[in-house]
C-alpha cells in the first residue's frame, strides 16, 4: 500500500495558523500581522491614488489648459491673418506696412504655437494629426496669399481669385483643423480635471477599515487585560486617523480649487474663445463679401455666401457674449464682456450701412465703412477683439490661481500618507509585542 502523500505547503500553513489561533500568543501574533499589513496597505494605496490625482492636477495646470489655450490662439492667429490679408487686398495695390506686419505676426505666432503644441502632444493622438494637417496646409496658404498680393500690385484681376483660393484653404483646411485641435485639447483638459477631482474611494475605505480594526483590537485588549490604553495601538490609531483626515481635507481642498477653476475659469474661457472665433469668422467673411462682389453664392443660389456666413458668425458672437456675461462672476471679468457686446452691436450697425452703400453702387463709401480708419467695421472688430482679449486674460488668471491652489493641496499628501502608514504599522507591532512579552 503506497505511503500517504505529504501535505502541501498551503495545507501546512493553514495548520500552523489553526494551531497558533488556539493560544493567546498565537492570536496576538496574527493580530499584529493583520494590523501591520492593513495600515501599510492603507498608506501605500493612499500614496498611489493621491499621487495619481496630483499628476492629473499638475497636467491641468501645466499641460492640458496651456495646450487648450495655445490651440485657441492658433485659431485666432490664423483667422486674424486671413481677415488681415483680405483687408490689405481691399486697401489696394499698396498694402500698408501696419497691415503687412499684423499678417506676418499672426503667421509667425501660429507657426511658433504649432511647434510648441507638437512638442507637447502624443505622436499617435488625434491632436498630432490636426497639427500635421495645419503644418502641411499653412505653407500653401501663405503661398497663395503672396500670389494674390503680387497680382494685386500689378492690378491684375487674378489677385482676387488667388485670395479666394487662399480663403478656401483657410476655411476648409486650416481653420477646421485648428478648431478640431482646440476641441480635442479642451476635451483632454476636461478629462484630466475629472480624473484629478475623482474621490480616492479605495484609500478612504482602507482607512476606515484600518481604524475599525484598530479600535476593535483595543477593545479586545481592554476586555482581556482590563487596561484602558495600549500605547502602541493608540499611536497606530492616531497615525491612521491623521492620515485619513489629511486625505479627506487635502482632497476636499483640491476638489474645491479645481471645481472653482472649472466654474469660474474654464467654462468662461471656453465661451470667450468661441466668441473670439465667431468674431474672426465674421470679419473674414465681411471682407470677402466685398472682394467676391457676389461671385460666390449659397448652395440654393439665392444669397451671397460670404454675407450669409457673416450673419451666422455675428449671431454666434452675440450669443456667446451673452453666455460669457452670465458666467462672469466679478466686475473685472464682466466689464470687458459688456464692452465687447456693445462694440458688436455697433459693428453690426456699421456693417448694415456698408452693405446699403455697396448695394446702392457706392463701392468707395462701402470700402470706407469696412476698412476706413474711422467709424469703420474694422475699427469695431479691433475693439471687440481687444475687449475679448482682456476678458480672456482675466479668466485665465482666475483659472490658473484656482487650479494651482487645488494642485498644491495634494503636494505633500502622498509622502505623508506613506510615512504615516509605516509609523502606524511600527506602532501596532510594538503594541502587540508589549502584550506578547507578558507571556514570556
Amino acid at each position: 500500500m503506497p505511503p500517504p502523500s505529504a501535505p502541501g505547503a498551503w495545507a501546512e500553513g493553514r495548520e500552523i495558523l489553526r494551531r497558533a489561533a488556539t493560544t493567546e500568543p498565537g492570536r496576538l501574533r496574527i493580530l499584529g500581522a493583520v494590523l501591520a499589513l492593513l495600515v501599510v496597505a492603507f498608506g501605500a494605496v493612499t500614496a498611489f491614488e493621491v499621487a495619481d490625482r496630483a499628476s492629473y492636477a499638475d497636467d491641468v495646470v501645466g499641460r492640458s489648459q496651456p495646450l487648450s489655450a495655445d490651440a485657441a490662439d492658433i485659431y485666432r492667429s490664423l483667422a486674424d491673418a486671413d481677415a488681415t490679408a483680405a483687408s490689405g487686398f481691399l486697401a489696394g495695390p499698396q498694402e500698408s506696412a501696419q497691415i503687412r506686419k499684423r499678417y506676418t505676426d499672426d503667421i509667425t505666432t501660429a507657426s511658433r504655437l504649432l511647434v510648441r503644441a507638437a512638442a507637447s502632444t502624443d505622436a499617435d493622438g488625434g491632436s498630432a494629426r490636426e497639427i500635421a494637417t495645419l503644418s502641411e496646409h499653412l505653407p500653401r496658404y501663405t503661398g497663395l496669399i503672396e500670389r494674390a498680393r503680387a497680382a494685386n500690385r500689378q492690378g491684375l484681376p487674378l489677385g482676387g481669385a488667388y485670395l479666394r483660393y487662399a480663403n478656401q484653404t483657410m476655411t476648409q483646411q486650416l481653420l477646421p483643423a485648428a478648431e478640431r485641435l482646440y476641441a480635442a485639447e479642451t476635451e483632454r483638459l476636461r478629462q484630466d480635471d475629472d480624473e484629478a477631482r475623482a474621490w480616492p474611494f479605495l484609500s478612504i475605505g482602507l482607512g476606515i477599515l484600518a481604524l475599525a480594526v484598530l479600535v476593535w483590537a483595543q477593545r479586545r485588549n481592554y476586555a482581556m487585560t482590563n487596561r484602558v490604553f495600549n500605547r502602541g495601538l493608540l499611536a497606530a490609531t492616531a497615525a491612521c486617523l491623521t492620515a485619513l483626515l489629511w486625505l479627506l481635507a487635502g482632497h476636499g481642498l483640491a476638489r474645491a480649487g479645481l471645481s472653482d477653476a472649472r466654474a469660474h475659469g474654464q467654462e468662461s474661457l471656453q465661451v470667450l474663445n468661441e466668441a473670439r472665433i465667431s468674431s474672426l469668422k465674421a470679419r473674414a467673411n465681411e471682407n470677402l463679401t466685398v472682394v467676391a462682389r457676389g461671385a460666390v453664392l449659397t448652395e440654393d443660389g439665392k444669397r451671397d455666401k460670404y454675407e450669409a456666413d457673416y450673419a451666422s458668425s455675428a449671431d454666434a458672437l452675440t450669443a456667446a457674449l451673452e453666455a460669457a456675461g452670465r458666467l462672469a462672476d466679478d466686475e473685472a471679468g464682466r466689464a470687458p464682456v459688456t464692452e465687447a457686446a456693445a462694440r458688436t452691436v455697433e459693428w453690426r450697425g456699421r456693417h448694415r450701412q456698408a452693405r446699403e452703400l455697396d448695394d446702392a453702387g457706392d463701392f468707395t463709401g462701402a470700402m470706407n465703412r469696412i476698412i476706413g480708419s474711422s467709424q469703420s467695421t474694422g475699427q469695431s472688430f479691433d475693439q471687440v477683439d481687444a475687449a475679448l482679449g482682456r476678458a480672456l486674460a482675466h479668466e485665465q488668471d482666475e483659472f490658473t490661481r484656482a487650479a494651482e491652489s487645488g494642485r498644491d493641496a495634494l503636494t505633500a499628501l502622498p509622502l505623508g500618507a506613506a510615512a504615516l502608514g509605516v509609523l502606524a504599522a511600527a506602532a501596532a507591532v510594538t503594541g502587540v509585542n508589549r502584550r506578547l512579552s507578558e507571556y514570556r
